[in-house]
């Protein structure tokens, strides 16, 4: 790591302008610092998610590594040119999704974010991934940006849904179902 932040304010931002990882400034409202500040907040969230009670071991492993990564992405995204994350990562996300998604019964209902509080910060977290994804797609639109940046996000936000599953179902919560045939009972 480079400098070290002794002072944390510089009044460099308060004309709206940020200064990027390789020196550059651009607007705070530009779609690279809306793709990382997401990823950011996604960090943030995934945090919550390990804060909770409840979240087993395998759980906690996952999710911390997860959250090195997610710190690799924001860089990668900071940084224009840079490039953290990588295919292994891409795989790793699929093989833990795997394993925790194999003893789980197939969903036959959608459901709704809920099971307790380790479940639903982990639900929002994926939503927050989900956003994180299509900022990174709206940049790459503008500017070059690593396949690989979406292809994390895009698996990460379906592991956070599996481990969702799996916090609600170990909570003694269990999962909450979309009733959709309560509409045709009140009609």
């Amino acid at each position: 790591m480079g400098n070290r932040l002794s002072k944390i304010y510089t009044r460099t931002g308060d004309d709206g302008s940020t200064g990027l990882g390789d020196g550059s400034r651009v607007a705070k409202d530009s779609l690279r610092v809306s793709a990382y500040g997401t990823v950011d907040e996604l960090n943030s969230v995934v945090g919550m998610v390990l804060a909770s009670d409840g979240v087993s071991d395998e759980v906690r492993e996952t999710l911390t590594q997860v959250q090195h990564d997610l710190f690799d992405l924001g860089g990668e995204l900071c940084i224009p040119g840079m490039a953290m994350v990588e295919d292994k990562d891409i795989e790793r996300l699929e093989q833990v999704l795997d394993a925790f998604n194999d003893p789980l019964p197939p969903l036959k209902d959608f459901i709704l974010p809920g099971g307790g509080m380790a479940a639903s910060c982990c639900h929002l977290a994926r939503t927050v991934c989900r956003r994180a994804e299509r900022e990174v797609i709206a940049l790459g639109r503008a500017e070059d940006i690593r396949p690989q940046a979406q292809r994390y996000l895009n698996r990460l936000s379906d592991l956070l849904f599996v481990i969702a599953r799996v916090l609600a179902r170990t909570s003694g919560h269990g999962e909450v179902l979309w009733q959709h045939e309560r509409r045709r009972k009140s009609s």
